[in-house]
C-alpha cells in the first residue's frame, strides 16, 4: 500500500460539534460502516498521509468497513479524543505515550530515554506482540480501549541558542524547555541543564527572549516551527525516540468479522511501515531546510550522556512488569 497521495488542502466538512451532537458511535451507509479516526496533525503531516492511504486501502479491499480521518484536532485535542474513543463516540485516535501513561503506569517504559536506540528498533519492539501483547490489551476492561500499535515521533535531540553541545557540561546553567512531567524534568537534568516546562506554542518566543536557552525535539518540529531561526545549534544527543499510539474502541474492534479484521490489520501493518518511511523522508527535508536557514548540526560525545540518561530507568521503573518490558525492549536491540 504505497499510494503516497499527498493531499494538502482537504476541507473537513463535519465539525466535532456535529459528530458529538449526533451521538452515533459509528457512521454507516451503502452497506458499510465508517470508523472515525481522530488526529491532531495537519494534512501535510506523515501521520495524516499514511492514515489517509489506509483509508484508501480499506475502500479498495473491504466491502464493509471504511475509515475517515479527522485531522487538525477536529474531534478535539488528544485528551478529549481519548475519552471519545473510550465511550465509543469516536472509533480510533492517535494519542501520545504520555496520554496512555496516565491510564496505566507500564506505558511509561516506552517514554524512557534510551529505551530505544533508533526508530527501527522502536518499531520492531512496538509491533512485536510477544513484547507488547499484554500491555496493548491492558486498557480493555478499564477503559474499553485497545492499542493497535504506534507511529514514531522520531529521535529527539537538543538545540541551543548559545552554541553546540558536546557533553553535559556544555548545558550547565542552561534552561531546557521540556514537556511537563517529572520524567522530562529529570531528563533535562541528566542532559546537564535545568528542565523548564513550557507550552510548545510559547517556545519560539521563549528561545528568542532568553526565557529558555535550549529545547529538545525532533528535526521535523525544529524546522517546521522555525526554531532553527532562534536556536541555530542542533546537537545529536538522540536521548529519546518519541512515540504515538493508535487506539481503537475495544467493542468496535471486536464487532469486525474475522475477514474484515484481517483486512483491517493488514492495512494497518502497511500503514505504520509507510509512516516510518515518510518520517525519514521528511526528517531529511527538515535538516536540509534548517541548514539552508543557517542552522548547524553537530555530533556529541554520546558516552558522556549515557550513564546519566540510563540511570533514569533505576529511578522511574519501579514495578516488575515495567522492568520486564524495559528488559525485553533492550534485548530486542541487542539481538539485532
Amino acid at each position: 500500500m504505497r499510494h503516497r497521495r499527498r493531499r494538502f488542502g482537504i476541507a473537513i466538512s463535519v465539525a466535532a460539534g456535529i459528530v458529538l451532537a449526533g451521538c452515533a458511535p459509528m457512521g454507516s451507509g451503502d452497506g458499510y460502516t465508517t470508523l472515525r479516526l481522530s488526529l491532531n496533525q495537519a494534512e501535510n503531516h506523515p501521520s495524516f498521509i499514511a492514515l489517509d492511504n489506509w483509508a484508501t486501502y480499506m475502500e479498495e479491499h473491504s466491502d464493509q468497513v471504511r475509515i475517515e480521518v479527522f485531522p487538525n484536532e477536529t474531534l478535539g485535542a488528544q485528551a478529549e479524543a481519548l475519552q471519545l474513543v473510550s465511550t465509543g463516540i469516536a472509533d480510533m485516535a492517535i494519542v501520545s505515550g504520555t496520554q496512555l501513561e496516565n491510564l496505566h503506569e507500564d506505558f511509561l517504559v516506552f517514554n524512557m530515554p534510551r529505551v530505544f536506540d533508533d526508530v527501527d528498533h522502536q518499531m520492531q519492539v512496538i509491533h512485536d506482540p510477544a513484547i507488547t501483547g499484554d500491555l496493548f490489551t491492558s486498557l480493555e476492561e478499564s477503559n474499553n480501549i485497545t492499542v493497535l500499535g504506534g507511529f514514531t515521533q522520531g529521535a529527539r535531540s537538543v538545540y541551543s541558542t548559545t552554541g553546540p553541545v558536546e557533553t553535559p557540561a556544555d548545558l550547565d546553567g542552561e534552561k531546557i524547555r521540556v514537556q511537563e512531567s517529572k520524567l522530562n524534568v529529570a531528563m533535562a537534568r541528566a542532559l546537564g541543564g535545568a528542565g523548564a516546562p513550557m507550552s510548545f506554542g510559547e517556545l519560539y518566543t521563549g528561545l528568542q527572549s532568553g526565557v529558555v536557552d535550549a529545547a529538545e525535539n525532533n528535526e521535523v518540529s525544529y524546522y517546521t516551527q522555525g526554531h532553527y531561526e532562534v536556536a541555530p545549534y542542533w546537537s545529536y544527543t538522540n536521548h529519546l525516540v518519541g512515540l504515538d499510539y493508535l487506539i481503537i474502541n475495544t467493542e468496535r474492534l471486536h464487532s469486525l468479522s474475522p475477514q474484515e479484521r484481517e483486512i483491517f490489520e493488514e492495512g494497518w501493518a502497511a500503514t505504520h511501515v509507510e509512516h516510518a518511511e515518510l518520517w525519514e523522508e521528511l526528517t531529511q527535508e527538515a535538516i536540509a531546510g534548517a541548514e539552508a536557514g543557517g542552522a548547524s548540526f553537530h555530533e556529541v560525545d554520546s558516552e558522556s550522556f549515557d550513564s546519566a540518561l540510563e540511570a533514569l530507568a533505576e529511578v522511574f521503573i519501579s514495578t516488575d512488569s515495567q522492568r520486564e518490558l524495559f528488559e525485553a525492549a533492550r534485548a530486542a536491540a541487542e539481538s539485532e
